[in-house]
């Protein structure tokens, strides 16, 4: 079994800052913490009933986000996946989601801050061509911004990319959070 760097009190850690900004998310989260609490490793993604990921909320200069459109899902999804071995935090293991899936360098990219802006808990179907059941991803997404374009994608996981108004994004917890954080 390979150990990741991040560990089980960093994401407790991440957690606890992360609830002090959003109090009202203490409930959905609670899920998260009884994992960790029971010994999970959540960093794995062989963990069930859930594991924990990685994304990024990338700001153009123009104020719009950057979806890209995963291979696996077939649908447009903010730029993320699974930690590996290499992350040190949460934030890190999103910036590299980020510039593997964009080709968008990392220097070219700022963080907002080292607290993610939302954390989102969302069910995954089974995928028996990978042997795995259906699970549930605790996405930790931060934001970043830029003012550089679209890079080289990899396209064994995203076949496009595309900027998206704030307004058009579905969650509107997270819209509101964009919208407050771009103010």
């Amino acid at each position: 079994m390979i150990t990741l760097a991040i560990t089980a009190e960093h994401i407790r850690t991440t957690i606890a800052a992360y609830l002090e900004e959003h109090p009202g998310d203490k409930r959905e989260l609670g899920a998260v913490l009884d994992l960790i609490d029971g010994g999970g490793d959540l960093t794995s993604r062989k963990t069930l009933p859930g594991h924990a990921t990685a994304g990024a909320i990338l700001v153009g200069p123009d104020g719009r986000v950057l979806h890209v459109l995963h291979n696996a899902t077939g649908k447009w999804l903010l730029p993320g996946g699974h930690l590996e071995p290499s992350d040190e935090t949460l934030l890190q293991a999103a910036g590299r989601e980020l510039t593997e899936e964009t080709g968008i360098p990392p220097h070219v990219v700022t963080p907002h801050g080292e607290i993610p802006l939302h954390i989102d808990v969302h069910p995954i179907d089974a995928n028996p061509a990978k042997g795995e059941p259906a699970h549930r991803h605790f996405d930790f997404r931060f934001l970043f911004r830029t003012t550089a374009g679209i890079g080289e994608l990899q396209t064994e996981e995203v076949s496009a990319a595309a900027w998206r108004e704030v307004e058009n994004l579905h969650d509107e917890r997270l819209r509101h959070r964009i919208a407050q954080a771009l103010r």
